[in-house]
């Protein structure tokens, strides 16, 4: 196996032959992407149902109206715990496999939903959050592993984006639901409560579905793990996937350990391995997307359309348009490549975002508009900087959505070891929860200090540090098996011939 060189000490591997496979083409397979992805939807809703819940959670607790430290503790306890149960996902995913991590994601989140939906004091509600992030976290790296482990390597980056195209679905259909319980009696506890339905529904269907198959076939049930297999791949393919599964196992069975979080950086290869998916996973949040999915009311508001209808409106349509570029990136990634693809949304983000900073230092050295209703919306938005502010945002989902979205998630499912794919997808995915959490809590105060335009030129800045990083440091993964993809760090770490020693080593040890 040969490596050709790319630009910028980039490695890629020759793809094993191209097969004609559609996303479409194994019922089996997508329905076994589609329910492991209701975890990913789960993620989204969560993360999007607060902004809404916390206005009238305010109204019914006179102590979180008057505390912006609890308004604080109730919007980031999800993440906390979210970055909880993504450390600890990794090795439950391990030890216990797929299916189970799944299962218990499940119940934690319903116990965490149907608290949150009864909780008769705000440290309840808190309660719940943290309940509920854990189960999210967990989810987080169970979905998009389980999802890899049982797909075709030729479609497999599409596959996984299916679980981000849950996300921002969830994302979407949490702006909804707030509109819809707006006139409810006990809005907020439906908007929270109602969280628990496609768990259960996730839960029932996943008691029917497999275990993923590498698993199965790593941990010795070899005759259960075929049996899935000969579902997904036709008679020919089968025999090559199990010849490659037996390779894997006897090599795994050689290195006689577990492994732990400490392993991951005592090995070389894993090292360069996790800091390129970790990397990927931070700088997914650092170039701004949840600024713009937590804050897009703010902005647009900011812009100048002071009309809470119209700022939920175009929120609305900005969740939307991350949903749909996200089925874009479900149609390039498999055929563009995920570093092609990331590159080249970076480049639109900074774009973007140099538009956004533009139009908010125009505005603040301009006299700004109210734009309180239609009318005055359309007889003033030729004169108005907010348009371009609002133009830049569209603009920034636009190239976000099919790269930077789906393409950390996708290439952290497939950039490791079967051995260290759940402790290194826990990692990461806590990497990305905890770049979450500093970016919900200290957007605003950064605004505060930088202004508005300054800010979004600081986000600017950090992406083309992003866009310095994937060039270097992050390989083309598109077509490859994941034994080729085990094969490729062990050679960006110790060159062929190294990778062969380093090999024989490890399998007399």
């Amino acid at each position: 196996m040969t490596i050709e060189s790319l630009p910028g000490s980039s490695g890629m591997l020759n793809p094993s032959p191209k097969r004609n496979m559609s996303y479409f083409g194994n019922r089996y397979v997508l329905g076994l992407t589609a329910t492991s992805g209701i975890g990913g939807l789960l993620f989204g809703y969560d993360t999007g149902v607060i902004s809404g819940a916390l206005l009238y959670i305010r109204d019914e607790f006179r102590e979180v109206n008057d505390s912006s430290f609890l308004q604080e503790t109730i919007v980031s306890m999800a993440l906390f715990g979210a970055m909880i149960g993504a450390a600890a996902g990794g090795w439950i995913n391990d030890v216990y496999g797929r299916k189970r991590a799944t299962l218990l994601a499940d119940v934690v989140f319903i116990i965490g939903s149907l608290v949150m939906g009864m909780a008769p004091y705000p440290s309840i509600l808190i309660a719940g959050r943290l309940l509920v992030g854990l189960g999210v976290g967990v989810a987080s790296v169970t979905s998009p592993i389980y999802i890899a482990e049982a797909s075709p390597s030729e479609i497999r980056g599409g596959l996984v984006s299916t679980n981000v195209l849950m996300i921002t679905g969830g994302q979407f259909l949490s702006y909804l639901v707030n509109l819809a319980f707006t006139e409810v009696t006990g809005t907020w506890r439906w908007m929270l409560g109602v969280a628990a339905v496609p768990a259960i529904f996730q839960f029932c269907l996943m008691l029917g579905l497999p275990e993923s198959p590498r698993w199965l076939y790593l941990k010795k049930d070899k005759v259960q793990a075929i049996s899935v297999l000969s579902k997904i791949y036709d008679p020919d393919r089968l025999e090559e996937e199990i010849d490659l599964l037996a390779l894997a196992s006897a090599e795994d069975l050689c290195s006689k350990k577990t492994v732990s979080y400490l392993d991951v950086f005592r090995s070389k290869e894993m090292r360069l391995a996790f800091f390129a998916g970790a990397g990927l996973q931070a700088f997914q949040q650092f170039t701004g997307i949840n600024t713009v999915m937590y804050y897009s009311p703010t902005i647009v508001q900011m812009a100048g359309f002071t009309s809470n209808q119209l700022a939920i409106l175009l929120s609305l349509i900005v969740a939307a348009m991350n949903a749909a570029g996200t089925i874009v990136g479900i149609h390039l990634i498999d055929r563009c490549g995920r570093r092609r693809l990331a590159l080249t949304s970076l480049v639109g983000v900074f774009i973007s975002l140099l538009m956004i900073a533009g139009a908010f230092s125009l505005q603040s050295s301009g006299m700004r508009t109210d734009y309180s209703d239609w009318n005055s919306l359309h007889s003033c938005c030729g004169a108005n900087h907010g348009w371009l502010a609002v133009l830049g945002l569209a603009l920034y989902i636009v190239f976000f959505a099919p790269g930077m979205g789906p393409v950390p998630w996708a290439v952290n499912s497939e950039i490791y070891p079967e051995a260290y794919r759940g402790v290194c997808g826990g990692m990461s995915a806590t990497i990305n929860w905890a770049s979450n959490l500093i970016v919900a809590q200290f957007f605003l105060s950064l605004m505060s200090i930088a202004g508005t335009a300054g800010t979004f030129l600081i986000i600017a800045g950090i992406t083309v540090m992003a866009f310095v990083f994937v060039y270097k440091f992050v390989p083309e993964t598109k077509g490859l098996t994941f034994e080729q993809l085990e094969r490729l760090w062990k050679e960006k770490a110790w060159g062929n011939i190294g990778g062969s020693q380093q090999a024989l080593l490890d399998t007399v040890a």
